[in-house]
C-alpha cells in the first residue's frame, strides 16, 4: 500500500492550512453546513499545537505555518526537479522538456506532451530516491487542479476515500525502476533529467536577466516602491547531479501526530 492513513492525515492537513493560510478561508468552529465534515479534522490539528482559534474561527499556527511552509518549498522543488520525468520516451531516450523553451502557449505544449510515446517516469524516480511516491502524485494533483476546493462540496471529496484511491492506483500501475531494465538504466535517466533540469534553470534565469534588463531601459523598475523579485539560484540544485541526492526538506516529517 501506498497511501497510509498517515498520509492521508498530513494531506487532508495541508489543504486545510492551504486554504487559511494562502486563501484566507475562515472556517468558523460553529461550523457551516458544508464545512461540518471537517470537523475532527480541526480537533486533531488542535490537539497536535497546528491550528488554534482565534474568536470564533480557526487559525494556523506557528507549527501549523511552519508545517505549510516545508510543504511549499517540497512543492517548489517537485515542479522542478520532477516534472522533467513526467514525459520521457525511453525508446529515443529523449525527453519532453528538452524542448520546452520551443513552444509559446500552454495549448501547444499540451498538443506535443500528448503523444502515446512519452512515459510518466515520476514514480519510479521517486521510489529510487526513496522518496514517497504518494506524495509526489499529490503535487501533481495539486499542480493540475485535481483538487478543486472553489467546487461545492469539496469537503465530503476531502473527507472520503476517493481521492486517495486514485492516487493508490495510480502509484501501483506506474512503471517501476525494476521495470525499466537493470538498476543502470533509471540512474541514466535520473542522470539526463538532471543535467535537463539544470540547463532548463539556467535558460531560465538568462531569460530573466534579459526581462530585468529590459525593464531598466525602459526605466519601469526605476520608479519609487517597484520591488525586483528574487529567485533561487541554479547553484542552489547542484547537488542533484548526484542521481541518489534528496534534498533534507523531503527528509523532514510534515507533522507529528
Amino acid at each position: 500500500m501506498y497511501v497510509t492513513e498517515n498520509n492521508k492525515k498530513n494531506f487532508r492537513s495541508i489543504l486545510l492550512l492551504d486554504e487559511m493560510i494562502a486563501h484566507n478561508c475562515q472556517f468558523k468552529m460553529v461550523a457551516e453546513p458544508d464545512d461540518k465534515v471537517l470537523e475532527p479534522y480541526f480537533v486533531e490539528l488542535m490537539a497536535k499545537g497546528y491550528v488554534t482559534t482565534s474568536g470564533t474561527i480557526y487559525a494556523a499556527t506557528a507549527k501549523g505555518k511552519e508545517a505549510y511552509e516545508v510543504f511549499n518549498k517540497r512543492f517548489q522543488e517537485y515542479l522542478k526537479l520532477f516534472d522533467i520525468f513526467s514525459f520521457v520516451d525511453l525508446t529515443r531516450g529523449e525527453f519532453a522538456f528538452a524542448r520546452f523553451f520551443d513552444f509559446d502557449t500552454d495549448t501547444e505544449w499540451d498538443n506535443f506532451t500528448n503523444d502515446e510515446r512519452f512515459e510518466d517516469l515520476r514514480i519510479a524516480v521517486a521510489i529510487f530516491k526513496k522518496m514517497d511516491p504518494a506524495e509526489i502524485v499529490f503535487m501533481s494533483f495539486i499542480n493540475e487542479k485535481r483538487i478543486d476546493t472553489e467546487v461545492t462540496g469539496w469537503q465530503m471529496d476531502l473527507v472520503t476515500d476517493e481521492i486517495w484511491h486514485e492516487i493508490e492506483e495510480i502509484c501501483t500501475n506506474a512503471l517501476k525502476p525494476e521495470q525499466l531494465g537493470t538498476p543502470d538504466v533509471i540512474e541514466d535517466i535520473v542522470r539526463q533529467g538532471t543535467d535537463l533540469m539544470m540547463n532548463l534553470l539556467k535558460e531560465e534565469q538568462e531569460r530573466r536577466k534579459e526581462e530585468e534588463e529590459e525593464m531598466r531601459a525602459n526605466n519601469k523598475n526605476q520608479q519609487q516602491g517597484t520591488v525586483v523579485e528574487e529567485y533561487e539560484t541554479v547553484e542552489y540544485y547542484e547537488p542533484y547531479y548526484d542521481p541518489w541526492y534528496v534534498s533534507p526538506l523531503w527528509l523532514v516529517p510534515l507533522f507529528l501526530w
